[in-house]
């Protein structure tokens, strides 16, 4: 039987990885990022991902795997952004900007683990692409209340837009991870 938390702990615990990482490199230098600029970012990923789903080869030979991971670092982002607001220099040291990944991503986790049991565990039976299609239908949303400044009449807000895009694009993991480990 599949255990979602931990699968879900151990896909977030890769991407976290790769945060710290880049962390050492660059330090919080997206500190300077609006959030709409991080629901660019998001889109470019997820259309990439679309694209090589489409047409199933990829010029530059990466995957599509890091590219869901860069949604969920990007989507982790966007929430310490749109709490926190941007700054015009990096006001944040690495080891804050970890405490606030792993305090979102907790708050992330919580959802999905909340839906996850209204819905039956629903997303065990749904293609990958559809995570890439509904990942791309959240950006869209996201923008639009972006346009508005923030405000919707009886949506959810970009935070939750951002918080649902990270999980499906977890779930993704998930399902390549099973994949793999059939093999």
């Amino acid at each position: 039987m599949n255990n979602t938390s931990e699968q879900f702990d151990q896909v977030v615990a890769r991407c976290r990885r790769l945060y710290q990482m880049k962390m050492q490199d660059y330090g919080p230098s997206w500190r300077i990022l609006r959030p709409s600029s991080l629901t660019d970012q998001i889109f470019i990923k997820a259309k990439r991902i679309r694209t090589l789903e489409i047409n199933g080869q990829s010029r530059v030979g990466e995957d599509i795997w890091g590219e869901f991971v860069g949604i969920i670092n990007y989507g982790i982002i966007g929430l310490i952004q749109l709490d926190y607001g941007y700054s015009d220099v990096v006001d944040m040291t690495r080891e804050r900007a970890l405490e606030l990944y792993d305090h979102y991503m907790e708050q992330t986790k919580a959802l999905m683990m909340a839906k996850n049991t209204d819905y039956g565990e629903a997303w065990r039976d749904m293609r990958i692409s559809s995570y890439t299609d509904l990942i791309l239908s959240k950006i869209q949303r996201t923008k639009e209340i972006e346009n508005h400044d923030g405000h919707t009449l009886v949506s959810e807000g970009i935070a939750a837009n951002y918080q649902d895009m990270i999980n499906y694009a977890v779930f993704a993991l998930i399902k390549h991870d099973e994949n793999d480990e059939a093999q």
